[in-house]
């Protein structure tokens, strides 16, 4: 395997060939409407300190809040609620790129909607990057749909409806780094966490 090959960990409970038993686990108790109630009684409930916690462990991408509902390093899973931001509002460079992750997922639509589209794609023996992509799906997802993807699945979501908000149930990650490829300059790109970079930065100091 090439260093500049992401690393699978086969250590970790639910590789990607059994994630659907996880989405199926998922799936039999996510119900949108009832979750909904449950998330919005939680924000309500939340006293300052487990509010402050909550808004240190989430981030702000080019296209949406990603909300860390529930991160315990000794669970297997995270819980996240994706709240995607105004259409006008986004940048180019997230969601809306042809991009894998470096976890398996599982995800609801609570509210709103979006296209979603799969693809598959070549990559460069070399560098390891993404230089060409083919859609071999699109969907135009509504709320309640769900879904989920593995850490080797590329996809892309390149609109969604204002106000669209979605459940996810996350696995720990399984690869070091994940790739994206920007459709409107055909350039790949590799992302690598801050906290994987820790080592590098000292040996570079």
């Amino acid at each position: 395997m090439r260093e500049i090959d992401p690393v699978p960990r086969p250590d970790l409970p639910y590789p990607a060939a059994h994630w659907s038993e996880v989405y199926d686990g998922v799936s039999s108790w996510v119900d949108g409407a009832v979750l909904r109630a449950v998330l919005r009684r939680h924000f309500a409930d939340l006293d300052p300190r487990r509010a402050e916690a909550l808004a240190a462990r989430s981030r702000e991408t080019t296209t949406h809040f990603a909300w860390c509902l529930r991160d315990r390093p000794a669970e297997p899973f995270t819980f996240w609620l994706h709240e995607y931001k105004p259409r006008h509002e986004w940048r180019p460079g997230y969601a809306d790129s042809v991009h894998n992750h470096r976890y398996h997922f599982c995800t609801v639509i609570l509210r709103g909607g979006y296209r979603h589209e799969r693809y598959a794609t070549d990559l460069d023996r070399t560098t390891g990057l993404i230089t060409g992509v083919r859609l071999t799906r699109r969907t135009e997802c509504l709320a309640g749909d769900s879904g989920f993807l593995t850490a080797e699945d590329f996809h892309r979501i390149p609109r969604a409806e204002d106000g669209t908000m979605t459940f996810l149930v996350k696995s720990r990650p399984v690869r070091r780094w994940s790739l994206s490829w920007d459709p409107s300059t055909g350039i790949g790109h590799r992302h690598v966490p801050v906290e994987s970079r820790l080592e590098e930065l000292t040996r570079r100091l």
